[in-house]
């Protein structure tokens, strides 16, 4: 191995890389952290993007953003380009980067499934989002907070939804009724049955058909509390004990 080599493989563990290394490992723990506290106000209200969404979309766009202000530690402080004189100064990344970011977007877009009211993918797409940063920091030398950073994914996604699940929370169910023919329901009604049930309608959520005579309604119920409301397979022998009810259709609901 020449000295040329040795020099350059030492200069991606250097003091001032190790350093910078550790400064972006703050500033990824943090934005974590962070992350996680938004996507919480949306996992309790039951909606699709949560916890592990957020956190990762905030630790990546933290480790992309926080690179930028480093150049002098880019490529191992490019310390080829110290020695080979002929060569014009180390290129800037931050094109490439930007490239990279909005392909990936698509990317992850495709991964993203909508059935009814129920969205899924997007912790997915979002992990998708954080592994290409990942390959930015490698790309970029920063050997260890890639490693960092996909520490922190990993967590994110094997744990996060453990904490989600023990924290307080508001789950959503989409509930479609259809009533008799002829039968004309009343909004009061279906909602103190619904919250007898320990849910409350959602603002804003009803949609009503009418269809041969007959009339069928949906709308998004949340929780009142983890512990006032039915599960789903209660909820099921109860639903058709509402007046005027014929049919019905209860699911979980993300979106």
């Amino acid at each position: 191995m020449t000295p040329l080599i040795s020099e350059l493989l030492a200069s991606y563990w250097s003091v001032g890389e190790i350093t910078t290394n550790l400064i972006i490992f703050m500033n990824l723990v943090g934005a974590l952290l962070l992350g996680m506290i938004l996507g919480y106000e949306r996992s309790y209200h039951g909606r699709a993007a949560g916890m592990r969404t957020y956190a990762l979309v905030c630790v990546a766009s933290c480790a992309a953003t926080v690179i930028v202000g480093y150049p002098n530690f880019w490529y191992g402080g490019s310390a080829l380009f110290q020695h080979v004189s002929n060569l014009t100064p180390p290129p800037d990344p931050t094109r490439v980067i930007q490239g990279i970011l909005t392909g990936i977007g698509f990317l992850g877009a495709g991964v993203i499934m909508k059935e009814g009211l129920n969205i899924s993918g997007l912790t997915t797409a979002a992990s998708i989002w954080s592994a290409s940063v990942i390959g930015v920091l490698v790309g970029i030398g920063f050997y260890g907070a890639a490693i960092l950073l996909t520490l922190l994914s990993t967590f994110c996604m094997l744990y996060v939804s453990r904490l989600e699940r023990w924290l307080p929370s508001r789950h959503a169910i989409s509930i479609t009724l259809h009533f008799r023919p002829g039968f004309l329901p009343q909004e009061q009604q279906i909602r103190s049955a619904i919250l007898e049930r320990g849910y409350e309608v959602a603002g804003g959520s009803f949609t009503i058909n009418y269809r041969d005579n007959s009339q069928e309604w949906r709308f998004v119920a949340l929780a009142l509390s983890r512990e006032r409301s039915e599960h789903l397979s209660q909820m099921s022998g109860k639903l058709i004990e509402i007046t005027g009810v014929d049919a019905f259709h209860i699911a979980h609901a993300r979106n």
